[in-house]
């Protein structure tokens, strides 16, 4: 009897779930000619059966040699042959001792011809000490409702049922002939038509006994299967979720995290794969509190989370069901809804403003070359002009938002993807900026669209070398590419030498309109924000490990796909 994994009896659709157009009933017949079909937890119960049977076999053996030998049992058995009785014993001990020996070592794996052998071995050796015992009054020819049984249950119906008869009509035809040969009377027939209807009702029992237990094994091996193909997918879509998810137990650690939750979180708040003490007690405090289901709590530098408990059973003091989500989202939302809003706007009074605009652009220009104009004048003109181009850029950079397409993401080697940029935004400028670039030993794969980030990445370089310009009079910057392990997830860095940002204007500097220089729209980082969410990335700004002012973007996992 094979041990390998049974075939599984219903049909796979193009989902891989499971679609059980074939039923239990249909696959019975097959399963009981074929035992590598049976469940593998029924095959487990069908070798531990035979093992009790061959251990049987063997002590039933040596009861009836012993029986014989110390003449316990004398005028019972082994009365009307006795060296037949005494060969016959001792043969059938030692062949069950062999069986025994020989089925030990593979884990009592064997096939049903075998099975049927040694049952008819049984029946022979049983028939031979009834006739050597003088006929059924010895009370042997009982065991052969043992050997049918057994039968019934280790081999198929037809099978069992051939066994049933081939032993009833040994028995009788046994009897017949002591009858014949004055050896029996005849009640002794009717002593054995009684024992064949036994065996025959017996086997058919246990047929129908074992019939409905092996539909109900094959029912549970498959809600089994099923069961199991649920859990991995609900593993495979938790893991892959990009919400964080949590499961604490009654003492508020942590049983289950997600990818999400660790890149959220960050490492900071992992401790040895428990909870930052702040971040655990903040959790068990909405967790108690009546009504209050969700909180803000702080994660890796760069991320606000609002954190959504619920108890998996109702009772705060059980195990409870943590979602994450950045919070920041929300408001993203909603200033994408304004500045849809004044996109729409925008690009309805464009046409309205240009026109005026251009009008006052192209006077100032006109008044410029003019010869009769002071110097005093010729500034004010410049101011329009400059303010005019500033005025356009405004209405240029809204419009932009409103009409921005869906990124098309690709997998790409960061560290490629890097240096043909820095190459590419050497090449367009005409000053040649001290920026170095950092790559990782191993490649660093990410999924993102190439365009997209190329203008967020121009944007940030653009930013690092002007305050480095600003504060230490050099037009320098940095560029690292790594994998970060702890948060799984690939991570491009563009770092200054300015003083950074202060702490007053942290949670403000992506906000869209706010800036704090004299020139500029203020959109610049938070299109550059706006663009990275749209590729499921996170721009943030943090200090590096070296202290020095950085706008870092975190990609998502390769493998997070919700």
């Amino acid at each position: 009897m094979s041990d390998q994994s049974p075939a599984a009896s219903h049909p796979t659709n193009a989902s891989g779930f499971s679609t059980p157009s074939t039923t239990v009933t249909e696959t019975t017949a097959d399963t009981k000619n074929n035992p590598n079909l049976l469940p593998r937890q029924f095959r487990l119960r069908l070798r531990d059966l035979l093992k009790i049977y061959a251990w049987y076999r063997v002590a039933i053996s040596l009861v009836l040699l012993g029986l014989f030998v110390s003449g316990i049992s004398r005028g019972s058995v082994g009365t009307l042959f006795p060296a037949l009785y005494l060969n016959t014993a001792i043969s059938y001990a030692t062949l069950n001792i062999a069986w025994l020996m020989f089925l030990y070592p593979s884990g009592f794996r064997t096939s049903p011809r075998r099975i049927g052998s040694i049952l008819g071995c049984d029946i022979l050796a049983f028939l031979l000490l009834i006739q050597a015992s003088g006929g059924l009054d010895s009370g042997i020819g009982y065991l052969l409702l043992t050997t049918c049984a057994v039968g019934s249950l280790l081999l198929d119906r037809r099978m069992s049922a051939f066994l049933a008869a081939i032993a009833s009509m040994a028995v009788i035809g046994q009897q017949v002939l002591n009858t014949l040969n004055d050896r029996a009377d005849t009640q002794d027939i009717v002593s054995a038509g009684s024992l064949g209807i036994l065996m025959f009702t017996c086997v058919t029992a246990l047929q129908y006994l074992s019939t409905h237990i092996q539909l109900a094994n094959e029912k549970a091996e498959q809600q089994r299967r099923q069961a199991a193909r649920l859990q991995r997918l609900t593993q495979q879509i938790v893991a892959q979720m990009r919400t964080g998810v949590m499961v604490l137990n009654a003492s508020g650690e942590p049983e289950l995290i997600n990818r999400a939750a660790r890149q959220l979180l960050g490492p900071k708040q992992l401790q040895d794969s428990g909870l930052e003490g702040d971040l655990l007690m903040h959790l068990a405090e909405l967790r108690h509190q009546p009504g209050v289901t969700s909180g803000i709590v702080q994660g890796d530098p760069g991320s606000e989370i609002r954190a959504t408990v619920t108890a998996l059973n109702g009772d705060p003091s059980d195990s409870s069901l943590v979602f994450l989500e950045d919070n920041r989202k929300l408001t993203h939302q909603a200033q994408q809804l304004k500045l849809a809003s004044l996109g729409r706007l925008t690009g309805s009074i464009a046409h309205e403003v240009r026109n005026p605009l251009s009008a006052i652009n192209h006077a100032a220009e006109l008044l410029e070359e003019s010869t009769s104009i002071s110097g005093e004048d010729r500034q004010l003109t410049e101011i329009i002009g400059r303010h005019s181009q500033r005025v356009n850029q405004i209405i240029e950079n809204v419009m932009q938002l409103s009409r921005r397409q869906a990124p098309k993401t690709v997998m790409q080697d960061l560290n490629q993807w890097a240096t043909a940029f820095l190459e590419e935004y050497q090449r367009e400028t005409n000053h040649q900026y001290e920026i170095t670039l950092t790559c990782s030993d191993t490649p660093v794969h990410a999924r993102f669209d190439p365009n997209q980030i190329a203008q967020v990445a121009t944007n940030l370089c653009n930013n690092a070398v002007r305050h480095s310009h600003k504060v230490r009079g050099r037009s320098a910057a940095k560029i690292a590419v790594r994998f970060n392990p702890n948060r799984e997830c690939a991570e491009l860095d563009f770092i200054d030498l300015g003083d950074g940002v202060t702490e007053e204007h942290k949670d403000k500097i992506f906000e869209p309109f706010f800036t704090t220089a004299a020139t500029g729209a203020g959109l610049g980082l938070y299109i550059a924000r706006e663009l990275c969410e749209s590729n499921q990335a996170n721009l943030y700004y943090c200090r590096d490990s070296k202290n020095r002012s950085c706008f870092r973007i975190d990609f998502a996992s390769t493998e997070q796909i919700f």
